[in-house]
């Protein structure tokens, strides 16, 4: 699978993915925008799920691990820097049978901080694997 043109802010939003993450790496590379995989494998509750994301994000230490700062910081300029990043979400599909409501608001955050981040030029985009 080929990933989007992601220089096409326009498109940045959540999307599937079922190719492989080192082609979203290189276009991702290729586009200038940071790239960060998370690995939902281990994603058993809320707890652990905010784990996965501030580890493979590197978000910063205020990070107070629940859904208001998650939408903060995602829409914070220092952690995200000038160009704009990509998001790889690999095994999530357990993740989202297990807790669909949970699900719905990590989507609704990351839709939400896309929209922010095109109004601003820059691209965020989410991949769900």
């Amino acid at each position: 699978m080929k990933p989007p043109d992601l220089t096409a802010i326009d498109d940045a939003g959540v999307h599937p993915w079922s190719g492989a993450h080192e082609a979203l790496k290189t276009a991702a590379t290729q586009a200038h925008l940071r790239f960060s995989a998370i690995n939902l494998a281990k994603a058993k509750d809320r707890a652990t799920l905010f784990a996965e994301i501030d580890a493979s994000l590197k978000l910063p230490e205020h990070f107070g691990h629940n859904w208001d700062a998650l939408a903060d910081v995602l829409e914070d300029r220092d952690w995200l820097g000038r160009h704009g990043i990509v998001i790889a979400l690999a095994h999530a599909a357990t993740y989202k049978h297990e807790h669909p409501t949970e699900w719905e608001t990590l989507e609704e955050i990351l839709r939400e901080a896309s929209e922010f981040w095109k109004e601003r030029h820059a691209g965020f985009w989410v991949f769900v694997a």
